[in-house]
């Protein structure tokens, strides 16, 4: 609800609190001395979210002096009810014992519901105890509302860190998927065009073409990449100068990703049996394929591939084996299973729930086997 309505709700109820407080302020005491005493106690309430702090002063004084010259009294309500505003908007103070206030508070109003009647002096004491019980009840109550609503926006905070700080690992892991796969395909075609260059031009040129296309690919694909980031970090992206959003790859780009693999030096063979999958599946299961594919080019080139992927609409399948070097040094030394890409590969698999595996073939070659659940809807 809006603040403006907040205040129009405090407005009525402040008026109809003024209204009933002088109708019924009958009695021994003069009627216009009581009716200014109910006016000057209620319609400051209109304006209590606007100055909680001089509106609750300026109640409760009323109210005291209404108790003291035994006036129509309201037994703090009024005060009451302006000091909730001021528990609920004030800074916290370590000294104020809220905690105690409101116990304290709950077992006086608790005993004054069932204690029988007394004496006029007993009466009047027992009213002023009850109006104080009132009004820390009411500031626990306050304070109370305050802390619950801190601890909501501390709970929004960090899930909003945290989806920040899962988005921006979901970026890096695209990052290094897109330009480890172009790199590779790149320093490949580049070394062929190196030593080919002299003796057989046309297959340097054809070589420089490959790393021409690969290239622009990859530019296009960080450049979505980066334009989701500025897109989710700018409020107002000019749509004329904005980078364009294309749609993240799925399993229709596999044919892409084998022809660019066949000018490696990498035969590929496609097996794909999936129907429409959530767009956040097939972008895993591309980037899984294509690391794979990635590693087999830069490790056992030249050689022949074959990608499986099935799908049931509730389980995904990927297979990915070649028949290179069965044992392979990975970057830095690494043992298989180790590298970058393979991690990579593995986080997608286990953030589905899934199982990941990874290593050299019995007969020869090396093998990528991923399996994990996914929800079709």
């Amino acid at each position: 609800m809006s603040r403006r309505r907040l205040i129009g709700l405090d407005v009525a109820a402040a008026l109809l609190y003024t209204l009933l407080t002088t109708v019924l302020s009958g009695g021994d005491a003069p009627a216009l001395l009581a009716c200014t005493a109910a006016v000057a106690t209620g319609l400051p309430l209109a304006v209590r979210r606007l100055w909680p702090v001089p509106v609750f002063v300026a109640v409760l004084t009323v109210s005291a002096l209404a108790f003291l010259l035994d006036l129509p009294w309201d037994s703090f309500a009024a005060a009451a009810y302006a000091l909730y505003t001021v528990a609920l908007t004030e800074p916290r103070r370590r000294w104020i014992p809220t905690s105690l206030i409101g116990g304290l508070s709950a077992l006086v109003i608790l005993g004054g519901a069932v204690a029988g009647p007394g004496s006029w002096h007993t009466r009047r004491v027992a009213a002023l105890v009850l109006g104080l019980a009132v009004l820390g009840a009411s500031w626990a109550l306050g304070r109370a509302v305050r802390e619950r609503r801190a601890q909501a926006d501390r709970a929004a905070r960090q899930l909003a860190d945290r989806a920040v700080g899962d988005e921006r690992l979901r970026i890096a892991r695209e990052l290094h998927d897109v330009v480890a796969h172009s790199m590779s395909l790149i320093a490949v075609k580049a070394g062929v065009a190196v030593h080919v260059a002299e003796a057989r031009p046309e297959e340097a040129l054809d070589a420089l073409r490959v790393i021409e296309t690969t290239s622009r690919g990859s530019l296009a694909e960080m450049r979505h990449l980066l334009g989701v980031l500025r897109a989710g970090s700018v409020p107002d992206t000019d749509p004329v100068s904005a980078p364009d959003l294309a749609p993240s790859p799925g399993l229709d780009e596999l044919p892409a990703l084998a022809e660019r693999a066949a000018m490696a030096g990498v035969r590929v063979e496609l097996d794909v049996r999936a129907g429409d999958l959530p767009e956040v599946v097939a972008l895993s299961t591309y980037r899984i394929v294509q690391e794979a594919v990635t590693n087999v080019v830069k490790h056992a080139a030249p050689a022949r591939c074959r990608v499986r992927v099935e799908a049931d609409g509730h389980r995904m399948r990927i297979d990915v084996t070649d028949d290179g070097p069965g044992v392979r040094v990975l970057p830095g030394g690494a043992a298989p299973g180790e590298g970058h890409g393979l991690v990579g590969m593995r986080e997608r698999v286990v953030m589905y729930g899934g199982d990941f595996t990874a290593g050299p073939r019995p007969g020869g070659g090396f093998a990528v086997s991923a399996r994990f659940p996914y929800d079709p809807a």
